[in-house]
């Protein structure tokens, strides 16, 4: 069946949020003066993002709103007692650090001009609707997608295959008519496979140039690949076209 969409991911698929979240942290933490706190900025960052992770799972789980758990990360990360007033202050100073870093990957805007004719496009995030929609019109390209979905507002995230079914019905079309690009290889390349989409797994590092993707996932390492594979036989379940 031919694709006639694209759904992105947005984190480390189409805006650079590794860079920006450790040049944002690395600023954040001077201004802060908790750099001492650390033996260098990279072990800060360290911890930062792996409290990130696990107030995350929890969100995802369900035991946390997402604004609680931004204020569980300030309030882990610094190791002090704050009230939610004072959580969020924290982390809206971190967040114009953080902000100051954005941008997109360079070959984004190049494979949206590609496909903006053949192709529609939309996003699915496992974020919230707010965070996305400013990230989106910061880095201006909002108006390049029909939808924007995220995790908070729908309920369920990625890789529950209602997250994936939920975009294809935003967009009116059935799942084999959709491709999904993320950076994830199981939440985003296996949770779009299971739910019937053509999964295409953006992997930036090829750190995993060796990897066996099951039938049904395929692997690129730049966005340049993939006017090529969705021009090609796209059918659900073809197998990968890279190398």
């Amino acid at each position: 069946m031919v694709i006639r969409a694209v759904v992105w991911d947005v984190d480390d698929t189409l805006f650079d949020y590794t860079t920006a979240d450790r040049e944002g942290m690395r600023a954040h933490l001077a201004a802060e003066g908790m750099l001492a706190r650390y033996g260098s900025a990279e072990e800060g960052l360290a911890h930062w993002r792996e409290v990130t992770d696990q107030q995350w799972a929890r969100f995802a789980e369900g035991g946390l709103t997402f604004e609680d758990q931004r204020r569980d990360r300030v309030r882990i990360f610094t190791g002090r007692d704050l009230t939610d007033a004072e959580a969020d202050t924290w982390f809206a100073r971190y967040l114009v650090h953080y902000e100051t870093a954005w941008s997109l990957f360079p070959d984004v805007l190049p494979v949206l001009d590609a496909l903006a004719d053949s192709h529609r496009h939309a996003v699915l995030s496992n974020s919230s609707l707010p965070v996305q929609d400013h990230k989106l019109r910061a880095l201006g390209v909002h108006d390049r997608f029909e939808s924007i979905l995220c995790a908070v507002e729908l309920g369920v995230s990625k890789p529950d295959a209602a997250a994936f079914l939920a975009s294809c019905e935003a967009l009116g079309l059935s799942p084999q008519e959709v491709a999904y690009v993320g950076d994830h290889p199981e939440i985003d390349g296996r949770g779009a496979a299971d739910a019937g989409l053509l999964s295409v797994w953006i992997d930036r590092t090829g750190a995993t140039a060796a990897v066996d993707l099951p039938t049904g996932r395929h692997r690129i390492v730049g966005l340049a690949e993939l006017p090529a594979l969705l021009g090609a036989d796209t059918r659900f379940g073809a197998q990968s076209t890279f190398g």
